[in-house]
């Protein structure tokens, strides 16, 4: 034990009671995602960060023998009585922000609507105004806590969106914030750049020309930069209409950037079936979505990306996830973790209202958290299952089955969190583990 090394090379997973494996390189569109891969005793074998073996214990156990892995480089964890799976993706959140928003969240139980809060100034804007005078350390400060709640969680990917500057200099800090954490924490960034998330208060008046401002100046040198996968927009009555946010998402698409959409969130305005017609990644909320804006986006294989904290915050009617499975869509889930209409990191909360309001059943909540999330971010090749050749992110459950996501009612059950094959996080219970 004294001659093993801090971070072995390899680990080993043995006799998991469920290895759930999710198994695919792409979205599961409508009924495939009941169809998630349960291995009873199963075992996992990672390399260097990378999954090598998959299957039961006794096949995966003959495989790493037979391949001469080295002892002294392998971790072994027993997971018995445990259901082990891969590691959860959160793919729509704003988390670099300064300044907090609770006198809105008690105005809006009192009855204020979020858009005329918004209208009003407040809102977006709120944060606006605080981010704009925060400097990068402290929002790099305050956002590495909100990492670190998202890693108990089971969280191992997350997207996260500026459109907190809604300027030059605030929407760069903020993507800076964004690489400079993928260096000083073990969950994988993923960039957003939304600068078209409210029209800032110098511009009243002129969303065409703060558009224009964004496809000439802003959206180049965040693409010049590199420091953005994505272009993100609000497409929403009162803040970007369609013509506005095709405009800026083609400009976005040409500069090599892939497109997401805010769509359909408070009114059916159409962002489900632009986002079909620019072959969008994603599109995000969608609680107003109509019935041909979900066949328009199954038929384009856009990701459909659901929000149920943000409507439980927000006391909005919930997304229709059944119609959208029927249909044929691929849904994903989200936490929007933002400091307005849904300050929470909650996984275990998003499951829970998953289950009860979206009506999604265990295996589909595990799709829309693992392999569907990463394809809402284009990492469905990399990460989301465990297959062979992938990341290898995994998640260590207190429970025996995935069931108990869902069952066991807003409560972690996440033990052990598991980032490129080391475990970055274990929770209060123990999981054996033993050097070869």
């Amino acid at each position: 034990m004294q001659n093993a090394p801090l971070f072995p090379r390899n680990l080993l997973i043995l006799h998991a009671a469920e290895l759930i494996t999710v198994s695919g390189s792409h979205a599961k569109r409508g009924p495939e995602m009941a169809e998630i891969g349960i291995i009873e005793d199963g075992a996992v074998f990672a390399a260097n960060g990378t999954i090598r073996f998959v299957g039961k214990t006794t096949d995966v156990w003959d495989q790493v023998r037979t391949e001469g892995f080295a002892p002294e480089d392998t971790l072994v964890l027993d997971a018995t009585g445990r259901c082990v799976l891969p590691g959860f993706v959160d793919p729509h959140t704003h988390l670099v922000f300064a300044g907090y928003r609770a006198d809105e969240f008690a105005a809006r139980l009192a009855g204020a609507k979020y858009l005329d809060i918004l209208a009003a100034g407040g809102g977006i804007l709120a944060t606006v105004k605080a981010t704009r005078a925060a400097d990068q350390q402290t929002l790099i400060r305050e956002t590495l806590q909100r990492l670190d709640t998202l890693l108990s969680f089971g969280v191992t990917t997350v997207e996260i969106k500026s459109g907190y500057g809604l300027d030059m200099e605030t929407e760069l800090r903020q993507l800076d914030v964004c690489a400079a954490l993928s260096r000083k924490h073990p969950v994988r960034i993923v960039p957003t750049f939304l600068g078209a998330h409210a029209l800032p208060p110098e511009w009243r008046g002129r969303s065409d020309g703060y558009i224009d401002f964004l496809c000439e100046k802003l959206l180049p040198e965040v693409a010049a930069r590199g420091l953005a996968r994505f272009c993100d927009v609000f497409c929403e009555t009162g803040v970007f209409s369609v013509e506005q946010s095709r405009k800026l998402l083609r400009r976005a698409a040409a500069l090599g950037m892939g497109v997401k959409l805010h769509a359909d969130e408070m009114t059916p305005l159409g962002g489900a079936a632009l986002a079909a017609e620019l072959r969008a990644v994603s599109a995000d909320h969608l609680l107003h979505a109509s019935d041909e804006g979900i066949l328009a986006m199954a038929d384009a294989g856009v990701v459909a990306v659901l929000l149920p904290i943000t409507a439980f915050g927000l006391r909005e009617p919930y997304a229709r996830a059944r119609a959208m499975i029927d249909a044929g869509c691929a849904v994903a889930l989200a936490t929007d973790c933002n400091p307005g209409s849904a300050f929470s990191e909650s996984i275990p909360l998003l499951i829970a209202l998953a289950a009860v309001h979206l009506e999604l059943t265990p295996p589909e909540i595990v799709s829309a958290l693992t392999l569907n999330a990463a394809a809402a971010l284009g990492l469905a090749e990399e990460i989301g299952s465990l297959d062979p050749g992938k990341q290898a992110d995994m998640l260590i459950l207190q429970h025996p089955s995935h069931v108990f996501l869902p069952y066991h009612l807003g409560v972690n059950t996440v033990d052990t969190v598991i980032h490129s094959g080391r475990i970055v996080r274990k929770g209060q219970t123990p999981v054996s583990s033993t050097w070869i």
